[in-house]
């Protein structure tokens, strides 16, 4: 019977470069979207070989982390392996099943956030919230949905839930890139606004049921208002 090779004890340099440069862009010393320095200053900086620098990145090309440009450098795509692989299965998935995800992930972290959360946690939701309104009141799409996708990252780090937390860090990226932000008419961004303030108002009161159907409803608000511009546009 074959046997099984005993691991090296030692790592190689190169393998060592690819930990050194994933926990570097872990941490955001290189921020997801920035180009990389190029490669004649990383050979200087790090004090590496061309081969082995050209290995390593090679490597976290493969993982997902780095992208190369032809003519343009290389890029910094993800900040984990994980967040990697959900922005690429998100990105092939049905908007139905992307937002049910959404769904089960926020209602349950709400409902932990209303009996977990401490008051820091609410001011800081609270000073979103107005953030949030202020981005709308000033009519600015982008600034509203980096506000919202905070907010609701907020609520998940209320939760309290390590794992979860994790998780929903990387996936959030991923269920943002896929969705995209909300196209609210004064209404819809109306009713929008007063959902996340009842979200609160439960988190605020630990109120765990209050909080689970606060979240859903925002989602199902969503999806509701895509399914009227969808035929709208289809009238028109």
């Amino acid at each position: 019977m074959t046997r099984i090779s005993a691991p090296r004890r030692t790592a190689s340099l190169s393998a060592q470069l690819v930990e050194s440069l994933r926990a570097h862009i872990e941490t955001g010393g290189w921020p997801v979207g920035t180009r990389i320095p190029p490669e004649q200053a990383l050979v200087e900086e790090l004090g590496v070989g061309r081969s082995t620098l050209r290995e390593a990145i090679g490597a976290l090309v493969h993982l997902g982390l780095l992208e190369p440009r032809a003519g343009d450098g290389t890029y910094v795509r993800s900040s984990s392996e994980l967040q990697s692989v959900m922005v690429r299965r998100a990105g092939s998935a049905k908007r139905d099943d992307v937002l049910e995800l959404r769904t089960v992930l926020e209602e349950y972290a709400s409902g932990a956030a209303a009996l977990r959360r401490s008051e820091g946690q609410v001011r800081q939701l609270r000073e979103l919230l107005a953030d949030a309104e202020a981005a709308a009141a000033g009519e600015d799409a982008s600034a509203a949905t980096d506000v919202d996708a905070l907010f609701h990252r907020s609520v998940v780090r209320a939760s309290g839930n390590a794992l979860l937390i994790e998780v929903y860090d990387h996936l959030g990226t991923a269920l943002t890139s896929h969705l995209g932000g909300p196209t609210w008419n004064a209404a819809h961004a109306e009713e929008h606004g007063g959902l996340h303030r009842r979200l609160v108002d439960a988190i605020e009161t630990r109120d765990e049921g209050g909080a689970r159907e606060a979240a859903a409803a925002i989602v199902r608000l969503t999806r509701d208002h895509e399914i009227a511009d969808a035929r709208a546009a289809e009238e028109r």
